[in-house]
């Protein structure tokens, strides 16, 4: 028999979500497991450089952040949310300082407020340009001090333990699904255990890794979504997938370099790469700071006018002071491919960064299966709508940790382990020899979907994306069957299943709205919708 492990919350993912959720639990006097298939502080949250959203300035409000979120979220948003999350967000935001997380302030303590796109006043509360490293060590060295929490890594979650597993039918319109807990690939020991929790929690982050060109980490591989697909979840919105404006243009590093979008709320510029004139103001009247959508297009257009792969982007007129002090990370990073900040343009082009979309969630996290929440990236929350408002999306993982924890606390106890769930069954596989099919299969995914399901689009392409992802589909999974199970196995099968539903998305979206643009249907239609699979 092999291993089985029991617990009340089992969190895959050590980001902002999955950590916080975990603290609230085990504060709570619950035994909570959180898994991660690499190093704890390999997650999304540790990439984040911009910073956290809140209503903090005396001249903000409320009304304010919930206005501009709408506006960015192009009709989609869901105003109960955007509400619920704007206004509790100071309170979770107070949490994180209270776990010892710093935020820039001035010399008289005061918080210093950046502003970035999209937003009408100074609301990002950051630690120079790198606000989410400061967030996951804060609750890291918290988490350590817990004993209600275990923190395992390098496990990969494989698939969803549901009534499939006990030999039932599982249809996806069912509407009493439930998740028992978590097949796992212990990677050291190449065991798969059997994990059984009374709640199980997705915080698995994005998916950023299904295309070629992404500020993610190579850990963004959609698994939480892809093992709920499978699972039969609900799944909306996968078409919007933003791509941020100004990553740092430099052929063969993976993942694209960010540079933040505080450095164009400083009041860096964007330039022709041949005129080097500004030409923001041709597309928006924000100009730079427009919405990550508009600003993603208007680099995307004058880079096809070009012909050249990057636009510039100018922060000559900065100080040294000011860029040493607020982005010294940039600075460096910068400095070291031969680029001085201080005279020299930075060669940028945008990136696959966030999915608005995910598993659908409700205002407590729960998904379409019983016993199963999504908080953060991967989750459909509906507060982005179908473009989200930079640095809300720290904001919403806090919110939403929270609310799923309150929702959690009514009745876990009243949740039994289902024991009788089978151990893995991995008779009559053996090992590959040849990985480099993996790793081809991977490359050729990410080629697809950035060739036909990039900023722009049209039905064309994503019928030729479909066609080409379905055959790689059915490669791989013939692949799976007669292999052993292994993390580059599992990320190609999720990398693949991701694809799939972006493209789907995609092709039952017939308008352009937010993230989403397809010259076939360049005008929105008067009555918004969610695409749900």
């Amino acid at each position: 028999m092999s291993t089985r492990i029991h617990t009340d919350c089992l969190v895959i993912g050590t980001g902002v979500a999955g950590l916080s959720f975990a603290l609230k639990a085990a504060v709570a006097g619950r035994q909570v497991l959180v898994i991660t298939k690499k190093r704890r502080e390999q997650s999304n949250t540790w990439w984040a450089q911009g910073g956290i959203a809140g209503v903090f300035g005396n001249n903000d409000s409320i009304e304010k952040h919930v206005q501009d979120t709408l506006t960015a979220g192009d009709g989609l948003c869901k105003e109960e949310v955007v509400r619920m999350v704007v206004s509790q967000g100071p309170e979770r935001i107070r949490e994180l300082m209270d776990l010892g997380t710093q935020f820039d302030r001035d010399a008289q303590g005061n918080l210093m407020l950046g502003r970035e796109g999209g937003h009408s006043e100074h609301r990002i509360l950051h630690n120079r340009d790198a606000t989410g490293a400061e967030i996951a060590r804060a609750l890291l060295q918290a988490a350590s001090q817990q004993p209600n929490i275990r923190i395992t890594e390098d496990y990969f979650a494989i698939d969803l333990l549901t009534q499939h597993h006990l030999g039932r039918y599982v249809n996806r319109g069912h509407t009493d699904i439930t998740c028992y807990g978590v097949y796992a690939l212990d990677v050291n020991s190449q065991e798969v255990v059997t994990i059984l929790s009374r709640v199980t929690v997705l915080a698995s982050g994005g998916a950023g890794n299904v295309y070629a060109a992404t500020t993610n980490p190579p850990v963004a591989t959609g698994d939480g979504i892809a093992m709920a697909l499978r699972a039969k979840a609900r799944i909306a919105n996968m078409e919007f997938y933003q791509f941020h404006p100004t990553a740092l243009y430099d052929p063969g590093t993976r993942p694209a370099f960010l540079i933040t979008e505080a450095l164009r709320g400083k009041g860096a510029y964007l330039r022709s790469p041949h005129s080097k004139k500004r030409f923001m103001d041709k597309y928006d009247a924000r100009l730079e700071l427009a919405p990550r959508d508009i600003v993603a297009r208007a680099i995307d257009s004058e880079m096809k006018q070009s012909g050249l792969p990057y636009v510039w982007l100018d922060a000559t007129h900065l100080t040294p002071a000011e860029l040493q002090a607020e982005f010294p990370t940039i600075l460096e990073t910068c400095r070291s491919k031969g680029i001085d900040l201080t005279q020299d343009y930075i060669p940028v082009r945008p990136a696959a960064h966030y999915l608005c979309g995910g598993i659908d969630v409700d205002t407590h996290g729960h998904s379409s299966i019983h016993q199963l929440f999504a908080i953060g990236e991967c989750s459909h929350t509906g507060l982005h709508g179908a473009n989200r408002l930079a640095s809300n999306s720290l904001l919403e993982a806090l919110v939403y940790a929270h609310t799923a924890w309150e929702a959690c606390r009514q009745n876990i106890h009243t949740l039994p382990l289902q024991e009788d769930i089978p151990d893995w069954q991995a008779r009559g596989t053996s090992r590959p020899e040849e990985w480099v099919l993996i790793s081809h299969n991977i490359d050729e995914v990410q080629n697809i979907m950035s060739n036909y399901v990039g900023i722009v689009r049209t039905q064309l392409r994503l019928e030729r994306a479909a066609r080409r992802i379905e055959l790689i589909y059915q490669e791989t999974e013939a692949f799976y069957q007669r292999t052993s199970v292994s993390p580059e196995l599992c990320e190609l099968r999720n990398l693949i299943a991701i694809a799939y539903i972006i493209i789907k998305s995609a092709m039952l979206r017939h308008e352009s709205r937010g993230l989403h643009y397809t010259l076939d249907y360049p005008e929105k239609m008067a009555r918004s919708y969610d695409t749900v699979l």
